[in-house]
Parts: C-alpha cells; sequence; structure tokens
C-alpha cells in the first residue's frame, strides 16, 4: 500500500520504518529540512534500537521523505498524523501541531481524486479525532468525511528502546474509525504482522481512551509502588521483597513495581496530564490520577534530601549524576527524573559531573552549566556524592570506579547498584529502601 506519515519523531520514523520493512511504499513528510535529507540518506534522526538498519535498508526504495505535503498525499492512498502533542502550560494537550497537520493534510486531499484515509496515530485525548481533526479535514479539503475522504485513529503502544519491536510483535492493534470502509484500509496495512490478540475495531474517541487508560493504568501501578516504598523506607522495610510478593498476584503481574525515582518520558507524564484535564474539562474531579502526578513530581526531590542527609549542604560540593535519559536504551530525556534533580542541585550550588550513555548531547541542551563526562569513570572522579537516576546496565558492573570519589556517598534511584557486592566499601542508600 502506499502511504504517507506526517512527523518524523519517534512514533513516525518508526511507524514509517516498520511499514516499509512490511513491504508498504512509504513517504515521511516533515517541516525539518534536516530530518527529511538523513531519512533519504539512510539515516535515522532518532536514536532507537534496531531502527537505523530498518532505515538504511529501505532508504531510497520503500521508504522516503519530503517537506512537501501535496507531492506525498498525490502519490498515497494512506496519511498518518503522528506530529507531537505536548503539554501547554498548564498540563492540558496542546493540538496546535494536530491541526496545522490536518489543515494541510486536507488542502491536499483537497486537490486530489479518489479516497484517501486519514489515520491519527498521535497520543490524543477522546473526542479530538471526531470534533477536532475532521472538521479541519472537511473545512480545508471541501469534502466530506466518509464519503470523500475516510478517518481513523490508530493508538500506538511502543516501548522506547523496543519500538520497532513492539510495532512488528504487538500485544494488541486497535482501530478507531469513523466509517467500515477507512477502518478495513488500514487493517490491511497490518495484514502481515503477527498479533497476540485478534485486531480491535471501535470507533475513535474509544481507541483515543484505550491508549490514555492503558498508560494512566501503568503510571498508577508505578505511583503507587513508590507510595508503598517511600512508608517502607520509614519502617525499615524492603519494598523489593514486599512488591515481589505481590506481583506474584496473577490479577496484579510483578510489572512496573519497582520502587524509585518515579516515571519520565513522552508518554506516561503527559498523559497522565492530558487526562486529568480532559477530566475537569468535562465537569470531572480525577482525584486519583492527581494523586498519581503528585507522587511522581516529588519522587526525585527525595533523591536530594537523602542527599543532603548524608553530605550536607550542596553549595560548591562536585555531584554525580549517572544517568540522563528517562530509561535505559534511549537518548530520551523528555520529563526525565534527572532534570528536576539537576535543576535542585543547581539551585543548591553543587557543581554537576554527568555521563549517560547516549543522552548527554540532549541534556546539554537543556544544561550548559553541567559537566558532561565521556564515562562513568570520568564522572566519578573526586566527586562527593553520586545519583544513579537511570538504569543502564552498564551501571550494574561499577565497582573500582566508587574508589575514585572524594567521598564515596550513591543515592541509588533505581536499585541498580550492588552495594552488597561490592568490593569497594560505599555509603549507600536508595530512595525506597
Amino acid at each position: 500500500m502506499k502511504v504517507s506519515v506526517v512527523g518524523s519523531g519517534y512514533v513516525g520514523t518508526v511507524t514509517a520504518a516498520c511499514l516499509a520493512e512490511l513491504g508498504h511504499q512509504v513517504i515521511c513528510i516533515d517541516i525539518d529540512e534536516e530530518r527529511v535529507n538523513k531519512i533519504n540518506s539512510g539515516v535515522s534522526p532518532i536514536w532507537e534500537q534496531d531502527l537505523d538498519e530498518l532505515i538504511q535498508n529501505h532508504a531510497g526504495g520503500n521508504l522516503k521523505a519530503t517537506s512537501d505535503y501535496e507531492s506525498a498525499v498525490m502519490d498515497s492512498d494512506i496519511s498518518f498524523i503522528c506530529v507531537g502533542t505536548p503539554s501547554d502550560d498548564y498540563g492540558n494537550i496542546d493540538l496546535s501541531i494536530v491541526k496545522s497537520a490536518s489543515e494541510s493534510l486536507g488542502y491536499a486531499i483537497g486537490n486530489k481524486g479518489g479516497y484517501h484515509v486519514v489515520v491519527v496515530k498521535s497520543t490524543v485525548v477522546p473526542e479530538t479525532t471526531e470534533k477536532v481533526v475532521t472538521p479541519i479535514l472537511e473545512q480545508a479539503s471541501g469534502k466530506q468525511a466518509g464519503k470523500d475522504f475516510g478517518v481513523s485513529m490508530n493508538p500506538e503502544f511502543l516501548r522506547e528502546g523496543k519500538a520497532v519491536y513492539d510495532f512488528m510483535n504487538p500485544d494488541r492493534i486497535v482501530i478507531g474509525a469513523l466509517d467500515k470502509h477507512s477502518g478495513d484500509v488500514v487493517s490491511h496495512l497490518y495484514d502481515k504482522v503477527e498479533c497476540q490478540n485478534e485486531l480491535i475495531k471501535t470507533n475513535p474517541r474509544t481507541a483515543e481512551m484505550i491508549k490514555y487508560a492503558n498508560n494512566s493504568f501503568l503510571a498508577t501501578k508505578i505511583s503507587f509502588s513508590n507510595e508503598i516504598g517511600n512508608i517502607c523506607k520509614k519502617l525499615g522495610i524492603d519494598t523489593y521483597e514486599v512488591m515481589k510478593v505481590v506481583g506474584m498476584d496473577f490479577r496484579i503481574s510483578p510489572y512496573f513495581l519497582n520502587s524509585g525515582a518515579g516515571f519520565g518520558g513522552s508518554c506516561f507524564p503527559k498523559d497522565v496530564r492530558a487526562l486529568t484535564g480532559k477530566s475537569k474539562e468535562i465537569g470531572y474531579e480525577p482525584i486519583l490520577l492527581d494523586s498519581v502526578i503528585r507522587v511522581n513530581e516529588n519522587q526525585p526531590h527525595r533523591m536530594i534530601d537523602l542527599l543532603e542527609e548524608k553530605i550536607g549542604y550542596l553549595e560548591n560540593k562536585t555531584i554525580t549524576v549517572l544517568g540522563l535519559a528517562f530509561k535505559n536504551g534511549t537518548d530520551d530525556i523528555r520529563e526525565s527524573r534527572s532534570v528536576p534533580v539537576i535543576a535542585d542541585l543547581l539551585y543548591n550550588g553543587a557543581e554537576i559531573k554527568a555521563y549517560d550513555p547516549q543522552a548527554n548531547g540532549n541534556m546539554k541542551k537543556v544544561f550548559s552549566s553541567v559537566t558532561y563526562c565521556d564515562s562513568a569513570e570520568e564522572a566519578l572522579y573526586n566527586s562527593e556524592a553520586c545519583l544513579v537516576m537511570t538504569d543502564w546496565n552498564e551501571f550494574k558492573n561499577l565497582d573500582s570506579e566508587f574508589g575514585l570519589m572524594k567521598n564515596k556517598v550513591v543515592v541509588d534511584g533505581r536499585r541498580i547498584i550492588p552495594f552488597q557486592k561490592l568490593e569497594q566499601e560505599i555509603d549507600y542508600v536508595g530512595i525506597c529502601w
């Protein structure tokens, strides 16, 4: 099938590359010429496991990129909207990029004959596809949805760091269509994908809600685990031992029960805030979801409290921050728990040395005054304390490196340092244990 994909961020680039791998002819649309040139040159514009290989294999063949909406739509039968949906200053969803993409697609569809299907893959709050995207498409194109063109909502369930695998091996595929024909067209895109469950067809607002309910539940499990962890810390109980047994309950499962510095990334914080904003807009007060965010925002500051208990005032003291990405396997720092931690350290006058295997460059754009190191060894040298913020596997193997510290204090936000097995004697404390 011939597909155009608007946006070459995480979701758009992975979607485009994987659809090309499935044999479809894919055109990426992006206003960023640098990203367009990278894709056409066989280079991924983002860092994601296995993505470079896919783009390299299909660039110039099943995969190409352009900044021209008109030509891309003319040369495709389906257009995916995969643009960002950031939070506004109040935490509500900002749909400005979605609206702009919808308008551009609408104008292009208006100049094209035949039935074209627009698929919203960006994460948007319920009613967006029906009440925002579709009217814009109709007004810009001068055509009628369901008659002259189709509209569907196809949420993504991709884990950063595992996005290519998740796309090609999904546990579910959800298609919310305004009309049966457009739903059938979208479902055919996945004919070669082996899904663990049958393909789910529903309406757009239900598809939108499925994505938000999914992410909000996972975020709730994490904040619940952190709340239990904070209580266990006060009582001298190993929260990991507690939650290991709790996770044996088949109704709960062991996933997302690890206590720590909290969740980050492009999805969980933004999506929970967006759903709370939508809830309040329709007159419902989401007490539980508000608490999920509040617990998560407090966790990083507990790292600083523990650090001050260990070494006192932070002014002019050199502190190492290990891990800047919000999770391992990615260079994404969006909503990373390292951001508020570094902000607190700088506010208190600390000197910071930081290291991440992938995210140094991205974090440098946010905090230019931090010293970014090329290795954990360099970052730990002569520091007075270390904060572990991301669960990169290489941090599990640190040992002699801690001997380079001036003061061997380690505050672990991810329970990744095997302190009981270390040859080096360190003053170790976990955020929840």
